[in-house]
């Protein structure tokens, strides 16, 4: 079975943690993830500057290397993150900005990502959303 998943929670969020565990048991049951789409807060989890207190799950860290790891796809929608201060080096540029915070791995996209991981999955899995 082919799996979209979106979350929209920030990194310290419950359903961020329920989001990555749902995504690893996916590849481990066998099927396959056609898109990670980060939305709303969940853009957060794709900057570089979230510092998770030494007591704490490093969940952005966590998703940086099961997306690295896995080869995933992982977009990050580009108004949301623009939005938010989550920035990658073109984006910083062009907006005249001091610097990008964009983790590797990511990619700053649009809402029709979302849409096109929609067509090709069986199925669409959304956390956090409101």
């Amino acid at each position: 079975m082919k799996f979209a998943i979106a979350l929209f929670a920030p990194p310290h969020a419950p359903s961020a943690r329920r989001a990555l565990r749902f995504a690893q048991a996916v590849l481990a049951g066998g099927h396959e993830i056609t898109r990670l789409f980060f939305y709303q807060d969940g853009v957060h989890s794709g900057s570089h500057n979230v510092v998770t207190p030494q007591d704490e799950l490093d969940l952005s860290g966590e998703w940086r290397e099961f997306v690295r790891e896995q080869q995933l796809d992982g977009v990050i929608c580009i108004a949301a993150a623009l939005r938010r201060g989550v920035l990658s080096s073109e984006e910083a540029e062009r907006h005249s900005r001091p610097a990008a915070n964009l983790a590797p791995d990511w990619e700053l996209s649009g809402l029709g990502q979302l849409h096109e991981a929609m067509q090709l999955a069986d199925r669409v899995i959304c956390f956090g959303g409101h």
